[in-house]
């Protein structure tokens, strides 16, 4: 085996790991911040020297305080503790979402309707993989997004790789009005 090979299969099998592992927490401390009553919004495993496992929450309203974020640490900090999903040293950093939030879920795309957005698929549509434009929600599985240029453009859920709210004054003022 080549060294590309070899360094090519490494990659392969630390990113698959790493995703089994997000997967495994995620189904682990799910329930229990559902309980507490919150939502959760993502999980992210970064580094290999110095991990950083993140958790991204919030309540059904959207909301996260300072107090939730010290609550959801300890119920998840016990958690790991108990089931160790993760190799090796890591620091845990729980957080709200923020205001240009990721858009992980499919309420996420109907609740942040009308805002400014970026979605990154995983395969291209019209020879595409990065769009912008205002999200007009989640019809049949399909996002759903009004370009710049005003075309319409479905683009299958199942295929979004990233996507995010972006930073404008309507998201900043409706934000203010929610929180």
């Amino acid at each position: 085996m080549g060294l590309w090979s070899a360094v090519f299969l490494w990659f392969v099998t630390t990113a698959r790991s790493t995703l089994n592992a997000i997967e495994k927490i995620e189904d682990l401390i799910t329930p229990s911040l559902n309980d507490m009553g919150y939502d959760v919004v993502r999980v992210r495993l970064t580094g290999s020297e110095s991990k950083v496992l993140q958790i991204m929450a919030e309540k059904p309203d959207g909301t996260m305080t300072i107090e939730g974020c010290a609550e959801v640490s300890q119920m998840v900090s016990a958690l790991l503790d108990v089931e160790d999903p993760i190799s090796g040293a890591y620091n845990l950093e729980v957080s709200s979402p923020g205001i240009d939030r990721p858009l992980t879920r499919p309420k996420d795309f109907q609740r942040w309707s009308g805002f400014e957005a970026k979605v990154e698929l995983e395969q291209a549509v019209d020879g595409q993989r990065r769009y912008r434009g205002k999200l007009l929600g989640l019809e049949n599985d399909m996002v759903v997004m009004q370009l710049d240029d005003g075309n319409r453009l479905e683009l299958p859920f199942s295929e979004v790789r990233k996507a995010k709210l972006i930073l404008t004054d309507e998201l900043i003022a409706a934000s203010t009005q929610r929180g």
